[in-house]
């Protein structure tokens, strides 16, 4: 649906630019935009793999599993269907690690193969579990503390200060996981309470 809404899009300004003679400014745009989509990744790249780099060392000295240590008692009263030492649970502590620190990249394939044990978790059912249903909603409004993709981008725009963002980040993100998490225990505790698991 989404391939069809972007191909719509691109024909109605199209059409939009010939009926009103527009067609130079769009080839100009269309260049542009891929120049500075080019410079945009290659200026991303290097932080990316520094902080992905940071995550190793933090993974192989043992830090990452010292804060899912810290963090496993909240996040099994956030999953209680999801047993002890499940591979989903290691899956989405290290999700939630990886967007803590603004590494949505690396935090996207943990996040899959976190849905996919969840998947498994729940008889392969095509209707969405509770864990599923809570995972999604912590995962789009995760707690970042270091937004490193929004620091490197503001860094290749010449940014003044690019690191201004993190306290800010930090409070946004904070309230909409808590924000989140209230909204998913209410519609759990209303299905719940209409007897609908």
């Amino acid at each position: 649906m989404v391939n069809i809404i972007w191909v719509g899009m691109t024909i109605i300004g199209l059409i939009f630019a010939v009926i009103n003679g527009k067609m130079k400014e769009v080839n100009e745009a269309i260049f542009q935009s891929a120049n500075d989509a080019v410079t945009l990744c290659i200026g991303l790249i290097s932080i990316l793999v520094f902080w992905l780099g940071m995550m190793k060392i933090a993974e192989e000295s043992g830090l990452l599993d010292k804060l899912s240590s810290l963090f496993r008692p909240f996040v099994k009263k956030l999953f209680p269907d999801i047993p002890d030492h499940h591979p989903a649970m290691g899956y989405i502590l290290s999700n939630m690690m990886a967007n803590m620190f603004g590494l949505g990249n690396a935090a996207t394939p943990l996040g899959i193969k976190a849905m996919e044990q969840l998947k498994e978790l729940n008889g392969g059912k095509t209707e969405a579990s509770r864990s599923m249903i809570t995972f999604l909603a912590i995962n789009t409004s995760s707690i970042t503390i270091i937004p490193t993709t929004v620091i490197a981008i503001r860094m290749n725009y010449d940014s003044a200060s690019p690191t201004e963002i993190v306290g800010p980040a930090i409070l946004a993100t904070l309230i909409s996981a808590i924000a989140a998490i209230f909204i998913d225990r209410y519609f759990h505790y209303r299905r719940t309470r209409n007897g609908v698991r």
